[in-house]
């Protein structure tokens, strides 16, 4: 039950702080009250015997009221505080004493100030007032130890002013750190949208030639062995990308959707070999050690090379295609090129194809060239420094 009662509490005073525009937690607002009520406790504990008990009542509603309207109705003006621990120091200060608790009122009035006010005349007007309560209690009512007192009030705003600095720089920290946590996932949400536009874009450019092929061995040839066998390469193409999706889309999870590897550098002459049955005449060449390249690297270079023989089926039907990639010490080079059709070269440049493979070589560090060079469209991806 108390567990329950300190919770509510807490909630109220957050909620309280939050319409205020104050930046500070609960136990911040805590801590401010019961000091004043402490030094309240005590300055009218030294005043017992010199005051009536009407000021005393007065002084201690002052400091009181306030906290119990801010905790019971969730909502109160910072600047209501402070006036009501200004002038219950002005009532106890009537009488002073040696040492006195009540001018401490001040420097609480001060402090909150300088850490919750929005505007620097209302710290000043705070400020002031407090000075000039001390200033009469000196002259009038003979306080002693005023000079003392006005710049401990000085020292409590400085105090606050740190406070609202330090609030300022821990918002500006959470807003730098929330920008670049959106920034990030951004990011995470492109790059994996890439990934699913290759992957189905390769997918559905193979698929569609294995059901090409099955419709011409059908209406052409009558081979139905033919059809069926294009048919069940493009059910396993078709289960692969489902299974290469789930991987991907797996990357958005807290835990793998599988435990089978996203493709490397490996699997080029495996993806080559697959769209060459599919119809595509690709062949595919390999120099050097491809254990040198990495894993980051592998997957993108296999992005790029699946990237390009969709663009082969789509822009250049029944051109030839050749994958080339050496892989030395000092980097390794990629080369996707096929002859072109009449149109391939005007096809080839729209949509997204090129522009997503120049994003992937950018996060590889690799220089990519695309275009047409005499009667062959050529793709060259560079990636230096791959480990050895």
């Amino acid at each position: 039950m108390l567990e329950i009662l300190l919770d509510r509490f807490r909630a109220r005073v957050q909620v309280s702080l939050t319409r205020a525009g104050l930046s500070l937690p609960w136990w911040g607002a805590l801590c401010a009250s019961a000091v004043s009520f402490v030094f309240t406790a005590v300055a009218l504990i030294q005043r017992d015997a010199l005051l009536p008990p009407e000021p005393i009542a007065l002084a201690g509603l002052l400091v009181i009221a306030p906290s119990v309207i801010w905790v019971t109705t969730d909502w109160i003006m910072p600047w209501v505080r402070m006036t009501a621990l200004i002038a219950a120091a002005s009532v106890l200060l009537i009488e002073p004493v040696l040492p006195d608790f009540a001018p401490l009122l001040l420097l609480v009035a001060a402090t909150e100030a300088g850490s919750v006010l929005r505007t620097t005349w209302g710290i000043a007007v705070v400020t002031v007032a407090g000075e000039l309560v001390l200033v009469v209690a000196g002259i009038w009512g003979g306080l002693i130890g005023g000079p003392v007192y006005m710049v401990a009030i000085l020292l409590g705003l400085s105090g606050g002013l740190m406070v609202r600095w330090y609030t300022r720089v821990l918002d500006a920290e959470r807003d730098n750190r929330d920008a670049f946590r959106e920034k990030a996932l951004l990011a995470e949400r492109q790059r994996i949208a890439r990934e699913v536009h290759d992957v189905v874009g390769h997918s559905l450019s193979i698929t569609l030639l294995h059901l090409t092929g099955a419709r011409h061995a059908l209406q052409q040839d009558r081979d139905v062995d033919e059809a069926i066998e294009a048919l069940t390469e493009a059910e396993q193409v078709g289960r692969a990308a489902m299974a290469d999706i789930r991987r991907t889309v797996g990357l958005l999870a807290d835990t793998p959707a599988g435990s089978a590897p996203l493709p490397g550098i490996e699997d080029i002459e495996t993806l080559v070999e697959r769209t060459r049955v599919a119809g595509l005449a690709v062949r595919y060449t390999q120099e050097g050690d491809l254990g040198r390249v990495g894993a980051s690297e592998g997957l993108g270079l296999y992005r790029i090379v699946q990237e390009s023989l969709v663009n082969v089926v789509k822009h250049a039907p029944g051109a030839n295609a050749e994958v080339r990639v050496n892989a030395g010490r000092s980097g390794v080079k990629l080369i996707v090129s096929n002859t072109l059709a009449g149109t391939a070269r005007g096809t080839a440049e729209d949509g997204s194809g090129l522009a997503g493979m120049a994003v992937r070589a950018a996060q590889l560090g690799a220089d990519l060239t695309a275009g047409p060079q005499g009667r062959q469209w050529i793709v060259q991806v560079t990636v230096p420094g791959v480990k050895s």
